[in-house]
């Protein structure tokens, strides 16, 4: 006897309440190598399916209980079995029942009484469809994967490009202003104490001489010596606080860059979080219909963490940043962002971000972290920011980021990350 190679790996289930069909049919496939299972009606054929999953069917029509039609119906309406091949057998020459078979969704069907030969053509060309056909799935899973990763990758190149663009060029400018501020930074220091000095000298000036020449008197009064006098070291002062406020700037910049450290170390989260509040300042104040954004800053006392810091700081600039587009709506009298930090375990530290602006409405949040995605209007945002803060946070640092937000009540972000990467990773 040979036996069919195909045969040798699947299994038949034969369906039929008539004991000498069963007999027959078992032993002409058993013959060819089929592992065989019977059922004697549609019930038991149902909940044998629930066990184990044959590789086709082959299905009476006339039954007790629920007939052949039903049956196959049922196996078409449950995703668990709807892939089955199904061949019905029936004795009934009229093609309108045939027509309804093929319509339930079986795939053939052998008229009664049984030739041999015609039952194993019929399995063997359906099993091979069944396994093409599976093939198939699994091809177009595995090229559905290979261009996601593609896509991915893609995300990768352009994002690692958008961020070394900006970080060279906020590295650049950081360095090119911070020349000429240090430079007057230093000096303004020399110039306080020369103008104190001359204004001491007046002083002494007008202690000797109460009366000068009339022109000396004029000018005085022109000048208005006494405010001058006043105003200078305000000046002087206002000018030493804007020096210091753009060294502080020159100094986020450089840590939000940071190309002059390596790419993984371990550092001031808290740091990398002030930074990119400072970025976003000009975002924060005041506008003419839109009130101050106050934030927040519930700091606790963390360890420094091993990370990418330009990409971490990338992450809080887009979540920070869509937190402001969120409360940039007229409804909100008084729009704040909390940013709460804490040490959740040994090795684990988080980072909540939260706004009070409009929400998120429960529909887009399964797509939140899509490529591509997003709710903002054309030329306002690309999609890339979450989902690329989400690859950051989980496949770089190996942490977590969740969404929650209520629509009309506000938005939290919770940032789950490792304090030692290579804890995580080993």
């Amino acid at each position: 006897m040979c036996v069919d190679y195909l045969a040798q790996e699947n299994t038949i289930l034969v369906v039929d309440d008539t004991p000498t069909n069963l007999q027959v049919l078992f032993d002409l496939l058993s013959e060819q190598g089929y592992r065989v299972a019977i059922a004697k009606n549609g019930e038991t054929a149902l909940q044998r399916l629930q066990i184990s999953q044959p590789n086709l069917i082959l299905l009476d029509v006339m039954m007790p209980g629920i007939d052949g039609f039903e049956t196959c119906q049922r196996l078409k309406t449950n995703p668990a079995t709807d892939d089955i091949p199904v061949i019905f057998m029936t004795a009934l020459s009229d093609s309108v029942d045939k027509v309804k078979g093929l319509s339930l969704g079986a795939v053939d069907y052998i008229t009664k009484p049984i030739q041999n030969e015609e039952v194993l053509a019929r399995i063997r060309v359906h099993l091979q469809l069944r396994n093409a056909n599976l093939v198939l799935k699994q091809r177009t899973k595995e090229l559905n994967q290979a261009l996601e990763d593609l896509k991915q990758a893609q995300l990768h190149l352009v994002q690692a490009e958008k961020m070394s663009a900006l970080g060279q060029l906020v590295a650049g400018i950081a360095h090119e202003i911070n020349n000429p501020v240090n430079f007057i930074h230093g000096n303004l220091n020399y110039v306080k104490e020369y103008t104190q000095d001359l204004l001491e000298f007046v002083q002494l000036y007008q202690k000797h001489y109460p009366q000068p020449v009339p022109e000396i008197q004029k000018r005085a009064e022109q000048l208005d010596l006494e405010f001058l006098q006043a105003d200078l070291l305000k000046i002087l002062g206002s000018m030493q606080i804007g020096s210091d406020r753009i060294r502080d700037l020159i100094l986020s910049l450089r840590n939000f860059s940071r190309l002059d450290e390596a790419e993984f170390k371990a550092v001031d989260i808290h740091a990398g979080i002030d930074s990119t509040l400072l970025i976003l300042q000009h975002r924060l104040k005041a506008k003419t219909d839109f009130p101050t954004i106050q934030v927040i800053k519930d700091y606790a006392k963390l360890p420094q963490v091993e990370c990418y810091p330009s990409q971490l700081n990338q992450v809080f600039m887009n979540i920070i940043s869509n937190a402001i587009d969120a409360l940039e709506a007229p409804a909100i009298a008084s729009p704040t962002i909390t940013i709460r930090t804490s040490l959740i375990e040994t090795n684990w530290i988080e980072i909540r971000i939260i706004d009070n602006g409009v929400g998120i409405p429960e529909s887009v949040h399964p797509k939140l972290f899509d490529p591509f995605f997003t709710t903002k209007s054309v030329g306002k945002g690309t999609g890339l920011g979450l989902s690329i803060s989400y690859q950051i946070v989980t496949e770089k640092h190996g942490g977590k980021i969740d969404c929650y937000s209520t629509v009309g009540q506000g938005t939290e972000f919770v940032l789950k990350i490792p304090v030692w990467h290579s804890e995580v990773r080993g």
